[in-house]
């Protein structure tokens, strides 16, 4: 009994650590199993414009061990061109200058652009940095005239609707000042369209999806470097983002579902009636601040 007494302890004290650890080992494959099925932070994924139509491809395995980079590229030295003080402010003075006239203009002619100055401005858009140089964009160059119309039978469709019913009065009644409405003319009369889609992950030799960081990011520097190449090239534009059209224009221009449209540019020239708001633009002490 004695022997007994003095061995309860101990007893008690192995039952203790095998409970423990027979908890720890519960525990841990919990959080490995949440570990495994939770997914991993993607904040360069980007879900406003996703049209909703590839949900199935969502299920899709990422290869996450090889996303097809070459991690042996080779680096080359850089010789950048330098400016004097002087030329530094006035080329910067000039650029200012050249962009501050750009405008967003309604009233396109169809007066013929030539094909290759389109040729250049893509080019010079795609010179944009990208995540992880993905380049996740592609530009959709629209030049027929039955393709334009359909375009603008679809966009003016989702449009009137979003006027009437899904933008709420308070976006309509800040649009009336700009005198736009559903009716997109330029659509037509315009000599090209440019639709832009981000690629929202790519495809790799071995079929599986290949992550395209920050694919919206990039994709709106690749659009904002394109609208100063047409400025440069004395072409001019309106930035518009089809609310709603993105499925139907993507089907209609056959582009594959990880394409998504982020935006609609008309190119072309101004009619000589065409009019702008009498807009201004904030100084400059009103968007920057000095640390």
């Amino acid at each position: 009994m004695e022997l007994f007494s003095s061995l309860t302890p101990v007893f008690i004290a192995i039952i203790c650590v095998l409970v423990g650890v027979i908890l720890k080992k519960s525990n841990g494959g919990k959080e490995q199993r949440e570990t495994k099925s939770k997914p991993l932070p993607r904040p360069w994924v980007d879900e406003d414009l996703k049209d909703g139509t590839d949900h199935h491809l969502e299920e899709e395995e990422v290869d996450e061990d090889w996303q097809g980079l070459d991690e042996n590229v080779a680096h080359v030295p850089f010789f950048a061109e330098r400016y004097s003080k002087a030329e530094m402010i006035e080329r910067s003075q000039t650029f200012y200058e050249l962009l501050n006239k750009r405008r967003s203009v309604r009233f396109l002619s169809d007066e013929p652009v030539p094909r290759e100055v389109i040729d250049n401005v893509i080019r010079t858009a795609g010179t944009s940095p990208s995540g992880a140089h993905t380049e996740p964009w592609t530009f959709v160059v629209v030049q027929d005239p039955h393709l334009k119309h359909k375009i603008r039978e679809i966009v003016e469709e989702e449009e009137e609707i979003n006027y009437k019913k899904r933008m709420g009065d308070r976006w309509v009644n800040d649009l009336k000042r700009l005198r736009t409405n559903w009716i997109k003319e330029y659509l037509d009369t315009a000599p090209y369209l440019i639709l832009i889609f981000k690629q929202v992950y790519g495809r790799l030799p071995n079929g599986k999806k290949k992550t395209h960081y920050y694919n919206e990011i990039s994709v709106s520097i690749a659009c904002g470097i394109l609208l100063a190449a047409l400025q440069n090239a004395g072409l001019y534009t309106v930035t518009s983002t089809p609310l709603n059209c993105g499925p139907q224009l993507r089907v209609l221009l056959q582009r594959p579902a990880n394409e998504k449209l982020l935006l609609l540019l008309p190119v072309g020239y101004p009619k000589k009636d065409a009019t702008v708001p009498a807009l201004t633009r904030k100084p400059l002490e009103d968007i920057m601040v000095v640390m």
